[in-house]
């Protein structure tokens, strides 16, 4: 029997809620590029996840006796799988990195139309990560915050 072990890339982030893009700190368009757009953002407590056309941006602000911020980039291009985890108020998006690490990403209190968002941004990492076209609907549903919530 083989087993692999895998190490987590960042700590574990416990996004609490979406972030409109004109509320994001004014240093994260410092990481945004050319053409790249963002596709939705999330906090925590102190931190912040942007997801863009590109790629995902961590941003770590710690808290300790000296505190620091560490910022990730984790382009969709080094990402070789990925899944989604959906429980009552809370969903877990995972991918594993071609360098063997994982990322892990929760997002908690996330209910029906929050739930709708990560379906979306989801789907859409999933067909950067396979070189598939994108559809332009769905980016602009999640870039201008539009997200249609089809009924049970």
């Amino acid at each position: 029997m083989a087993y692999v072990k895998y190490k987590e890339l960042t700590k574990f982030f416990d996004f609490s809620r979406y972030i409109e893009t004109k509320d994001l700190p004014w240093y994260v368009s410092d990481y945004i590029y050319g053409d790249e757009r963002i596709l939705s953002s999330y906090k925590t407590f102190r931190d912040h996840g942007v997801f863009t056309t590109k790629k995902i941006i961590l941003f770590d602000n710690a808290i300790s006796v000296r505190p620091f911020k560490e910022i990730y980039t984790i382009p969709y291009n080094s990402i070789s799988s990925c899944s989604i985890l959906y429980r009552p108020s809370k969903v877990e998006l995972k991918f594993d990195l071609e360098s063997g690490y994982q990322l892990r990403l929760i997002f908690v209190d996330m209910h029906k139309h929050e739930k709708a968002r990560l379906r979306l941004l989801y789907s859409t990492i999933c067909m950067f990560i396979s070189n598939q076209e994108q559809s332009k609907d769905i980016i602009n549903q999640l870039v201008e915050n539009k997200i249609i919530v089809k009924e049970d």
